[in-house]
């Protein structure tokens, strides 16, 4: 995640300075980056790996459970699954997220930061002052907010495709599979509901 989060804010950085420099703008930079980087880049990103590490193994793990028959002993000694495999899941899952996109987004600050200091030499007391100059509450909010939703989604998704899997180690390996693709759709979705709600707050 930390690797994936200084290559986002480098990059990010590189790319967007020809455009900038085309209309002398090079200073807006930090400025731009800190736009994408909280209001898409930091909870975005995060949640695309997370549904492909953390869900599809909730998916495979539940998956695997179900088809060797684990759960159903669960409920017949009276312990009710649910609650120790699905609640706690997704309660994890909600509650790291946020953690995990707040890293992603400092780390490709330091991204971001290297690059422009290597190319403009601006010192790291600018860079963050003209880092945060354009950010609001709203964006602070709307980042959080993605971030839980987006948590809870993977781990909701990943529990219900391995919870109801079927069909022996196919069905395992289907659920892993479901898993992903579903919470990756649905986070992209959930992402652009966000983004329009908290645009009627700007």
């Amino acid at each position: 995640m930390n690797l994936t989060g200084f290559i986002v804010g480098l990059i990010f950085t590189k790319q967007s300075r020809p455009s900038l420099s085309v209309f002398g703008a090079e200073s807006w930079l930090p400025g731009l980056v800190s736009i994408a980087i909280m209001r898409a880049l930091a909870p975005l990103v995060t949640a695309l790996i997370t549904s492909g590490k953390v869900g599809s193994g909730i998916g495979a793990e539940l998956g695997s459970m179900r088809v060797t028959e684990q759960i159903d002993a669960m409920e017949v000694s009276g312990t009710n699954p649910f609650k120790f495999l699905v609640c706690t899941r997704v309660l994890a899952t909600t509650i790291t997220i946020p953690i995990l996109a707040t890293f992603f987004g400092v780390v490709a600050v330091i991204g971001g930061f290297l690059n422009v200091y290597v190319n403009e030499g601006t010192s790291w007391r600018t860079f963050i002052q003209q880092f945060f100059e354009p950010l609001t509450f709203t964006d602070f909010s709307a980042s959080l907010i993605k971030s839980i939703v987006f948590g809870f989604t993977i781990g909701i998704v990943g529990c219900y495709q391995g919870y109801y899997s079927t069909k022996g180690t196919e069905g395992v390996g289907k659920a892993a599979n479901g898993a992903v693709v579903t919470a990756m759709f649905l986070v992209f979705i959930e992402e652009i509901v966000i983004v329009q709600i908290t645009s009627w707050f700007r």
